[in-house]
């Protein structure tokens, strides 16, 4: 929901796919055929609206470095606290009793936890023993770079160095005990680093003023440049081997995001890509001994996992125990040891948990008690997420996701085009909650992953040439949802449009200059004015001040630079604001009062002139709320909010009757209430 942030040829290659298979473009009749087997199911049963709250339980789990045990974050009540799970089958025990973490990952050793939370890091050994405590963010700009993998128990630290009115940035190593090593100090902005066995920093990734770079330390510490990349390229440090290798993930000299090595001869060698040329990597296991790639995930099209060398056997096995689903894997150290998988699904709100074990191929469910699956929705309810992709009107494969309600006619159901964040960003083939909790409620649900996003190569994204404006990456959203109503799927006179950050400018792009299509919109956190909106985010905004500086040159380079004369004027020119006088159609829109992305006064200000104008907008703000909502009454009031405006416009089913919290919320925090929302207004 943000706006910007954030082979090996002989490789025998075992695949996962998520149900159901991705289409082919065009497919229409693999698409009919799709929605005539979801009409023909029972109609799902009504649920709750909290039931699409994402469930928190279980917020994190972490196998051990040796695969006998795992560490997990669990919600009870109104704490969190860190559980231990033996990997044998003995009853978990609680570490901690109250925290505030939200990421944990083991020391290489296995005897103690690094607990990260938002403004601080803890260690926390497995023997109940309690380590320091290390404040992050600050005027240090302290922050968890990595698990150190050359010592026993310790991470890696990046901060800020103040010199008068200058800066430096220094690479530290802290212990569980919090002892101190600085490995280096530096100019310019360290994003990464790579380090031998003795600890030695060998490779870093740093920003550069106008780009990032990879370097190689020779011994007396000076710095040689090996790879320079370009705007949108990106790589990760995974691990530098006895033989001078770096191992990596990024796509620097290429299209798609993959697992790379870059040798000592500094020749770059792809290990593993998506097989099917389309994905970017989602997510790399790695042995946590050697650090060597175990398995690649692509989650951008049909999530699919394949297993890379040695692991090729297990990974095929765990996959054809788990037909269908989206796996995560983390593996134990030893071809005996444990791995720990998950399994997701677009129909799985909330993943489900599993021991593997090796030596007799055993797949064991863990961390199912009631406590942590109560509640969640059946997959029967659930709406099947079709992969799609269509050839816009200049020839261009755009990719996608439809959402079809069990037993409902496609044909005669409303349709809503859901726009995701960004733009860089994308929609994956996993669950979510909005998509399904308004397939719950009838409705056809389209996520176009319109070019310009991520996912599908830096190619894809550099495709949408700054045309974000009324332009191509708008048609894109545009003849998708007419592609798909001239498949049948969607009555044409009963559709919408709804998004959040960037998903909700284009919502008021549709409803501005697509009027005759949509009929109704749902817009979040939007920008009114693009060009405003991104002068705003690098100046002042929550990225303004971001210590690599790089996105000023991001979106320079995606022509969105809006320090430009001529890009400000062009963005502006086409923006839902400028083009104000054009609105007719039914708007909702949310925001928060603290949102450091978009700037509430921008959304205020796009409101009023609406209502000037004769309009009859509904704005509800959460007062202290930043970009998205979090809290569980404000994160309701989103859903039913947005269900009142669709069904009042597009004829979905009546709401369930709110709450008496949810009500005074409303009532509250409704800045104006449109015809929709008169129940809620101020008297």
């Amino acid at each position: 929901m943000t706006m910007l942030r954030t082979l090996g040829g002989t490789l025998a290659l075992c695949a996962l796919l998520l149900a159901p298979r991705a289409l082919p473009a065009q497919a229409s009749e693999s698409l009919r055929a799709a929605e005539a087997a979801q009409r023909a199911l029972p109609r799902a049963p009504r649920l709750p609206r909290t039931a699409f709250l994402e469930n928190r339980t279980l917020v994190a789990a972490q196998l051990s470095p040796a695969g006998d045990a795992v560490a997990y974050l669990r919600e009870q009540k109104d704490s969190r606290a860190l559980w231990l799970l033996p990997a044998n089958g003995g009853k978990p025990r609680v570490l901690v009793g109250s925290t505030q973490a939200e990421q944990l990952m083991w020391s290489r050793d296995g005897r103690w936890l690094f607990l990260r939370a938002p403004r601080s890091l803890t260690m926390v050994g497995i023997d109940g023993r309690t380590g320091v405590r290390v404040p992050l963010g600050g005027n240090e700009r302290r922050r968890v770079m990595k698990l150190d993998p050359s010592q026993p128990a310790a991470v890696l630290l990046g901060e800020r160095v103040r010199i008068g009115k200058g800066e430096r940035w220094r690479v530290v190593r802290m212990d569980a005990q919090g002892r101190r090593t600085p490995l280096r100090e530096d100019a310019r902005w360290i994003h990464d680093v790579a380090l031998d066995a003795q600890g030695r920093i060998v490779a870093l990734a740093r920003f550069e003023g106008d780009h990032d770079a990879l370097y190689r330390l020779r011994a007396d510490g000076a710095l040689r440049e090996v790879l320079r990349l370009r705007p949108m390229e990106r790589l990760e440090l995974l691990a530098a081997t006895p033989d001078g290798s770096l191992l990596m993930e990024g796509n620097p000299a290429g299209d798609l995001r993959r697992v790379l090595r870059l040798g000592a001869d500094d020749k770059l060698q792809t290990l593993h890509q998506d097989p099917r040329g389309e994905a970017d990597l989602d997510e790399v296991t790695l042995d946590p001994r050697t650090q060597q790639p175990l398995a690649a995930s692509y989650r951008s099209t049909v999530a699919a996992t394949y297993g890379i060398g040695a692991a090729q056997a297990t990974v095929a096995d765990i996959v054809r125990k788990l037909p269908g689903r989206d796996i995560g894997l983390q593996a134990g150290s030893g071809a005996s040891a444990r791995w720990l998988v998950s399994e997701r699904a677009a129909t799985l709100r909330d993943p489900r948990w599993y021991l593997y074990d090796p030596r007799d191929g055993r797949l064991r469910r863990i961390l199912d008690d009631p406590g942590i699956t109560a509640h969640s929705p059946k997959e029967t309810a659930l709406a099947r997420k079709l992969a799609i992709a269509y050839t816009a009107s200049d020839g261009r494969r755009v990719h996608g996701f439809v959402l079809l309600p069990p037993g409902v006619d496609a044909a005669r159901a409303p349709l809503v085009a859901q726009v995701h964040g960004g733009p860089i960003n994308h929609f994956r083939a996993g669950y979510d909650g909005t998509a399904q909790f308004l397939a719950n409620r009838g409705y056809v649900v389209f996520q176009s992953n319109f070019r310009g996003s991520t996912g599908h190569g830096r190619d894809y994204t550099f495709a949408s040439h700054g045309d974000y404006g009324n332009g191509r990456v708008q048609r894109d959203i545009v003849e998708g949802v007419r592609w798909l109503l001239a498949q049948g799927i969607g009555d044409a006179n009963r559709v919408g449009i709804v998004g959040h950050s960037f998903g909700g400018y284009s919502t008021l792009l549709g409803l501005t200059f697509q009027p005759e299509l949509f009929k109704v919109g749902v817009a979040g956190s939007p920008p009114a004015d693009l060009g405003w909106s991104m002068r705003w985010l690098v100046e002042a905004g929550e990225q303004g001040d971001l210590p690599d500086r790089s996105l000023r040159h991001t979106l320079r380079a995606l022509s969105l630079d809006s320090t430009d004369p001529a890009t400000y004027a062009r963005l502006h020119a086409q923006s839902p604001l400028a083009n104000a006088a054009k609105m007719q159609r039914p708007l909702l829109i949310m925001a928060g009062g603290a949102d450091r992305t978009v700037a509430i006064r921008e959304v205020v200000n796009y409101a009023a002139t609406l209502k000037a104008m004769g309009r009859q907008p509904s704005l509800l703000v959460e007062p202290n709320g930043g970009h998205s909502p979090v809290d569980p009454v404000p994160r309701e009031a989103y859903l039913f909010a947005m269900e009142t405006m669709l069904q009042a416009h597009l004829g979905g089913p009546v709401p369930e009757v709110p709450g008496q919290r949810l009500c005074a919320y409303l009532r509250e925090n409704l800045r104006l209430a449109g015809p929709e929302f008169k129940a809620f207004a101020k008297k």
